[in-house]
């Protein structure tokens, strides 16, 4: 028992030293330590940092208790970033009133012009370029950023500190000397994004407004010089005299509206109604109209209520590695070009009368129901009542829940799917599934090859059809499926087709789909009983020139122009562009060096995906493992993703908005890359997330469709089957008790799986994350982790002790020495009915199958890519 006092030591020593245990939240301790005393007015309303998870925080900026004494006052407050690693602001959240502030603004430097606590702003903002974040005014709701959208703050080019400018138009509201405390709350994130948010400030700073003038226009346009930039959401300000502001995109003499408004209403961030990008040599123009009635005096550019402001807050986002932060435009470099401004621009719009409000140099209503200044003309919606998008897909990335602010942030690191479990559609067994996509409904739409197969009888050595006298199958094609109980909803296709193989379905609605039989593509509505709406290709007739396809593989159809682009295919390396009405424009590629690939060369181009908002198109080469992303204007190589865990293929890909999804072919024999999907950063390439089904197995993964909301289809070749994958959040965490002990565990969305024992392979990236993840504790959930931890090793301890207890008692009762040192492996081991396998090593690589060299039945189009293709007729 000599052992047992140092025991007794151990159980004083580490719960001493699980007290020195330092919680996540110590981060923040430095911002905490620093931060400023506040009124005791604004005490208790909010911390300035509150943990959200492991990468989240929300920031609350407000003035410290400020009471200004005259109309007009400008006052500035400054908040350091509390971490110094780069950050992204994804949400914001205003705490003001009208009835007290007229407008605030949020800028980011790495320099405010003070260091006190609050100062008047006539002292400046910020020592070094100011960039605005944020601007609020006249009650508008909370500005909400696209998913995957953020502005970057922090790190080496971010900026350190946030600088809060409050506007206090009239001070009446302040006779009872009571302490301000107006602000906004930030949503930030550690995650990088992968599209970055700036601001695009047109604003005049000349404009004269003639006391009595009916009608006066401030004109501003600037030539844009910058990377693509993508605008999503628009701000327009003035003073009392602004009737309408408009801002448009000038490309070739065409007007493209970006938003028009009237500044008398709520002056949020409202939505574009159609994405607009603007490009390099394109013009931003913007006009604002005003009137000089009830003036006696002329009316100028200025800060003050007399004065005017005409204001165009441009919100875009630009891709991670372009990305500029902030840029104005206070000229007017083309007036001439408002000879041909559309005419609306000089149409005031109406307001009713209970939604203008006075503050300052505003009109007060009467009538005080504030659910009336929220109203909106019909067409134009809130951002609160609707995510601005950089796209359609992208508003559904993800559903925002209140109680769940952490989901938001997690758009790349924590995004994860599952196979839905308790989704049928995996039980509908149709012929070999060749092509998925999703209609304008988001219902799943299969192409399917009936009873025909692709063997290795199908084709002679010069790509003709040679099972012809099959006929064409006989059952639809083309299945529509309803993507909650798949339930077949419409189906299609029937007596057209030999072998189906792609599939997609354009902005109308239209399906596009490939026979690599026919050497064909066809476009097809799906509403008509009719025929065929397009064909391009020759039937049964491969080839390689404008009029010729050889086994085309996939189509994609440009939502903005049209352009139809064909990948082709199996014995031809190449992408074909044709105009909407079919006529050949262009074509780029050829076959590669298995060895050595360069860029622009291919083995089977198997799949597409565009990427609208960038200008790209990207193509899955599939023999050569890799994906590659070319310019859809200039057909210029973009860029190459290929990781190692592709192994030897990749035959499919599947684009939303900075997401990329692909699958991999079964490994070859020898190799250890499992078959499995893939969620890549597209901005960054980097793998994000795998994924595998629970029910069956991938066996040929031929193609696959990413929804908006997260959801993901892949259908198979040789299983038949179409599985669904749906995104998995972590959520709140919940007690459970175990062996007496109290722990915390983190329940998932979906249900979990009893029989899914093995583990899912994780890549490099994968492997790096997951060690970079910590769980921040909210308060009053649980037991503390210290709390935990000391229990732990109480109960270590007390098993060692009863374990050398029994080892001292055999060697008494024997009179020989033990032999070795304790195992507490084999001492849970002996005892009766227990397993060792929780101390044995857990296997991390995949259970699926080995390919099966001598199984006859697989197709050729799984392992090998074709034969040299001899020269093939252009007949």
């Amino acid at each position: 028992m000599a052992g047992v006092p140092s025991l007794l030591v151990l159980l004083l020593v580490f719960p001493s030293s699980c007290l020195d245990f330092r919680s996540p939240l110590s981060v923040f301790k430095r911002f905490k330590e620093s931060t400023r005393s506040f009124s005791n007015e604004c005490l208790g309303t909010t911390r300035p940092v509150i943990p959200i998870d492991s990468s989240d925080f929300a920031l609350d900026i407000h003035m410290p208790g400020v009471t200004p004494k005259q109309s007009d006052t400008y006052f500035c407050m400054s908040v350091r970033l509390p971490v110094d690693e780069e950050a992204f602001v994804i949400d914001f959240k205003p705490r003001a009133s009208m009835d007290t502030v007229h407008h605030m603004l949020l800028f980011g430097c790495n320099m405010p012009s003070s260091t006190g606590s609050y100062w008047f702003c006539d002292e400046g903002t910020c020592t070094d370029k100011a960039n605005i974040l944020y601007a609020w005014a006249r009650n508008a709701p909370p500005t909400r950023l696209p998913k995957g959208v953020g502005f970057r703050v922090g790190g080496e080019t971010g900026s350190k500190y946030f600088v809060l400018q409050v506007h206090y138009g009239d001070i009446s509201a302040f006779r009872d000397n009571h302490k301000d405390c107006s602000g906004v709350s930030l949503h930030l994130t550690r995650l990088p994004q992968p599209l970055i948010a700036g601001m695009y400030l047109m604003m005049s700073v000349d404009t004269v407004i003639p006391p009595g003038e009916k009608v006066v226009n401030s004109d501003i346009s600037c030539h844009y010089k910058k990377y693509p930039m993508h605008v999503f959401a628009y701000r327009v300000h003035t003073h009392h005299l602004g009737k309408v502001v408009s801002g448009y995109r000038v490309r070739n003499g065409q007007w493209t509206l970006i938003g028009r408004q009237s500044p008398q209403l709520p002056q949020a961030f409202y939505p574009v109604e159609h994405p607009v990008d603007v490009s390099f040599g394109d013009i931003l123009a913007a006009r604002c109209v005003f009137t000089g009635e009830g003036r006696t005096d002329a009316t100028h550019i200025g800060g003050t209520s007399s004065d005017e402001m005409c204001n165009l807050y441009i919100m875009y986002y630009m891709e991670a590695k372009h990305a500029v932060s902030f840029m104005t435009c206070t000229q007017n470099v083309a007036p001439d070009l408002f000879r041909t401004i559309p005419p609306e621009a000089n149409i005031p719009i109406p307001v009713k009368s209970d939604m203008v409000m006075m503050h300052g140099h505003h009109k007060e209503t009467e009538n005080k129901d504030k659910t009336s200044l929220l109203q909106q003309p019909k067409g134009e919606e809130m951002l609160e009542q609707e995510a601005v998008k950089p796209s359609l897909e992208i508003e559904q990335l993800w559903s925002r829940k209140e109680k769940t602010p952490n989901v938001r942030g997690h758009v790349l690191k924590d995004f994860h799917i599952e196979e839905a479990l308790e989704w049928p559609g995996v039980y509908l067994l149709p012929g070999q599934v060749s092509g998925v996509a999703l209609d304008l409904k988001n219902n799943l739409v299969i192409f399917h090859r009936g009873d025909h197969v692709w063997d290795g009888n199908s084709f002679d050595s010069m790509f003709v059809y040679q099972q012809r006298g099959l006929g064409p199958i006989e059952e639809d094609t083309i299945l529509v499926i309803d993507p909650n109980n798949a339930a077949v909803l419409q189906s299609s296709g029937k007596n057209l087709f030999y072998l189906p193989h792609g599939l997609s379905v354009d902005k109308d609605g239209n399906y596009w789909v490939t026979d690599v039989a026919l050497h064909q593509v066809f476009k097809l509505d799906p509403n008509s009983k009719g025929g065929p709406l397009l064909i391009l290709g020759r039937s049964m007739k491969p080839g390689s020139d404008q009029n010729h396809f050889c086994q085309p593989t996939d189509v994609a159809v440009d939502p903005d122009t049209g352009t139809i682009y064909v990948s082709d295919g199996y014995c031809n390396s190449r992408i074909v562009q044709f105009s909407p009405t079919g006529e050949f424009i262009t074509q780029w590629g050829e076959e590669s060096s298995r060895s050595n690939p360069k860029p622009g060369q291919f083995s089977v181009p198997h799949s597409l995906a565009l990427v609208p908002h960038l200008g790209q198109l990207c193509v899955a080469d599939r023999e050569n493992g890799r994906i590659q992303c070319f310019k859809t204007d200039t057909k210029e190589f973009v860029r190459e993703i290929k990781h190692a865990s592709f192994g030897r293929n990749v035959f499919a890909i599947s684009y939303i908005p900075g997401l990329l999804f692909a699958v991999n072919g079964k490994p070859f024999f020898g190799d250890q890359e499992p078959v499995q999907g893939f969620v890549m950063n597209f901005s960054s390439g980097e793998i994000i997330d795998v994924f595998k089904p629970v029910r069956k197995h991938f066996d040929m993964p031929h193609d696959i469709a990413a929804s908006g909301d997260g959801t993901v289809y892949v259908g198979d070749a040789h299983t038949n089957t179409v599985w669904k994958f749906t995104l998995t959040e972590k959520m709140e965490h919940r007690s459970v008790k175990k062996a007496g002990i109290e722990v915390q565990e983190t329940k998932e969305s979906e249900a979990v799986v009893e029989t899914k024992m093995e583990n899912k392979p994780a890549s490099t990236e994968l492997q790096k994350m997951q060690e970079k993840q910590k769980l921040i504790k909210e308060p009053g959930l649980g037991v503390p982790i210290v709390l935990i931890t000391t229990l732990l090793v109480i109960l270590v301890v007390v098993l060692l002790a009863i374990a050398l207890y029994i080892r001292w008692k055999k060697s008494k009762a024997f009179g020989g020495k033990g032999s070795g040192g304790l195992n507490l492996g084999n001492f849970f081991a002996s005892r009766k009915g227990y397993s060792r396998k929780g101390f044995d090593r857990l296997s991390t690589e995949g259970s699926d199958q080995e390919k099966d060299e001598d199984d006859g039945s697989e197709s050729e189009e799984e392992y090998s890519a074709p034969l040299p293709a001899p020269s093939l007729s252009s007949s």
